[in-house]
């Protein structure tokens, strides 16, 4: 069983960065596929970020330019650098892994509150 655990999350200004870090364990993590995503309160949960075993990168629109997925193999971990952060990035964002053959995301973490806020 796969678990993923995230941190990270904070309280920050506008314009401002933080880094999510979500630890792996359980499987193979260079065969999975990792990614983000993020639910406001009161709204549905959002894609927001993909990376594939061999480290090729997707963003959804709203983040692209701002947001970086990337993984180290090494340390079974995957990370999401946020920058510019704006009071619509406020969520709580949830790690999520597949194996490379699957077309679900079959795990998930725990979430770590990101607050954007002057």
């Amino acid at each position: 069983q796969v678990r993923l655990v995230e941190s990270g999350g904070g309280l920050v200004q506008p314009g401002e960065s933080l880094r999510l870090s979500c630890a792996a364990s359980g499987y193979i993590f260079s065969r999975m596929v990792m990614g983000w995503h993020r639910q406001a309160s009161g709204k549905e949960r959002e894609w927001v970020a993909t990376i594939t075993s061999g480290g090729s990168p997707n963003y959804a629109d709203s983040v692209k330019g701002r947001f970086t997925i990337f993984r180290d193999n090494a340390k079974n971990t995957v990370y999401l650098q946020m920058n510019s952060l704006k009071p619509d990035d406020t969520a709580v964002y949830y790690c999520s892994g597949r194996p490379i053959f699957g077309n679900t995301w079959s795990s998930w973490g725990q979430g770590t509150q990101v607050t954007v806020s002057s």
